[in-house]
């Protein structure tokens, strides 16, 4: 199994922070499945992706010049069209066309009119390389699951008069602390 364009994290570095002993290939596939998975919840969990990808949107002309888009950061655009004439770049301060300014297409000397679906911006969204603090929530949350196995469906377990528990969250706080800085909470 190979890696997925959707991980987060690479089976080395999810074989490295499990411990010492190298994966055979029955385990590194096994591994790959596991981050594949967890890379998925988490994107699903934070209501975005985070690799760099392309996106076209198709969207509501309300009459204004500014509209933000869905997925971010927002790294290049390549075309916004309304009614569909083709609007141009802005090359200047005071040239008419679009521009990106935090996430949004600004446009100068145009609207976006007033209609029903007559905005389309196909852009590039997404992280190049995924942050390190990311990378590392899925290594510990994945590294979680794949400990968990051997216990499926236990909340605790009495061996020789002592008695170990369980959590039973589907994450560790520290890594809903780290993912919680990136969670999409407010839907266009």
């Amino acid at each position: 199994m190979s890696a997925d364009p959707r991980d987060l994290a690479t089976v080395p570095d999810l074989a490295a922070w499990l411990g010492p002993s190298p994966p055979t290939a029955e385990t590194t596939a096994q591994l790959q499945r596991l981050l594949t998975g967890v890379s998925v919840w988490i994107q699903s969990w934070l209501s975005r992706n985070i690799p760099s990808q392309s996106y076209t949107e198709t969207r509501d002309g309300y009459g204004g010049t500014r509209m933000t888009l869905g997925a971010f950061p927002v790294t290049a655009v390549s075309s916004v069209v309304v009614d569909g004439v083709s609007i141009p770049a802005s090359s200047g301060a005071s040239i008419p066309g679009w521009f990106l300014a935090n996430d949004a297409v600004v446009l100068r000397g145009y609207r976006l009119n007033v209609g029903e679906a007559n905005v389309t911006v196909t852009y590039t969204a997404g992280f190049v390389t995924v942050p390190p603090d990311l990378v590392q929530a899925c290594l510990e949350l994945a590294s979680m699951r794949w400990k968990e196995r051997e216990r499926i469906g236990h909340v605790s377990k009495s061996i020789g008069g002592e008695t170990v528990t369980f959590s039973i969250k589907d994450m560790p706080d520290s890594v809903r602390t780290i993912l919680q800085q990136y969670r999409e909470v407010v839907p266009l």
